[in-house]
């Protein structure tokens, strides 16, 4: 009986709810969240409004009188999770406008295969991901120096960059907990663009990877699954 009230009660708000401006939602959307609104579109379920701000997604219906948060969005005839595809599509990047001359390289085998990976020395994900990726074979890996987990980070980041081969330093590091040399005699200015580039691309935390079709993916992969993106996106 509840179940079928709720039904109820959600079918009478969206059959009298009049069609609302997508600028109005935007702007309602704005003052209640508090943040920059990056795009509203239909979506396509229930007379919802699909609003991305701040790097989630968020539902909403016309007259913005309930909002859904950390919700999952599923199409029931195809089970297919419609929030998680379009994730992918509203975080997705040109590879290409990633500064790689800021990042450190490493190229095993053809190199043919690409991934960028932005990562934190002191991020205990992070390293579990570099002895992963120190099994990858045929790919070039560039890896962007992004310190947000304390000053200790940036300390260690400069630290690396600076070494002679920085690759050896990232490695000895992060797979088997050498400490780089003490020294940051440099110039480490990329440390801080690369940090200012991640705010603008919204990367709170790390590791996030990013594969040359544009998709980005934060967290923690399973290697199997690495490969299999690398194949793909190739």
């Amino acid at each position: 009986m509840f179940v079928k009230l709720v039904s109820l009660s959600m079918a009478l708000l969206f059959s009298t709810a009049s069609p609302a401006d997508e600028v109005e939602i935007r702007k309602g959307m704005e003052a209640k969240l508090g943040a920059k609104v990056e795009s509203v579109a239909k979506s396509g379920y229930l007379g919802l409004y699909e609003v991305y701000a701040d790097g989630n997604i968020f539902y909403t219906d016309e007259k913005m009188s309930a909002i859904m948060v950390g919700a999952q969005l599923i199409d029931a005839k195809t089970m297919k999770n419609v929030t998680d595809e379009r994730m992918k599509k509203l975080t997705a990047i040109k590879f290409s406008d990633l500064p790689l001359d800021r990042a450190i390289k490493q190229v095993r085998g053809d190199g043919k295969r690409v991934l960028a990976t932005f990562e934190d020395p002191n991020c205990g994900y992070c390293k579990r991901l570099a002895k992963d990726i120190a099994k990858l074979e045929n790919v070039t890996v560039y890896t962007f120096l992004y310190p947000i987990l304390s000053e200790d980070s940036v300390r260690k980041s400069k630290q690396i960059w600076c070494a002679a081969d920085r690759a050896k330093a990232w490695n000895d590091w992060m797979i088997d907990g050498r400490a780089p040399a003490a020294k940051e005699d440099c110039d480490t200015a990329a440390i801080g663009k690369n940090q200012e580039f991640g705010r603008k691309l919204n990367i709170t935390g790390t590791p996030t990877m990013f594969f040359v079709d544009g998709e980005r993916v934060p967290g923690a992969m399973p290697l199997a699954r690495i490969e299999q993106k690398l194949n793909l996106a190739r």
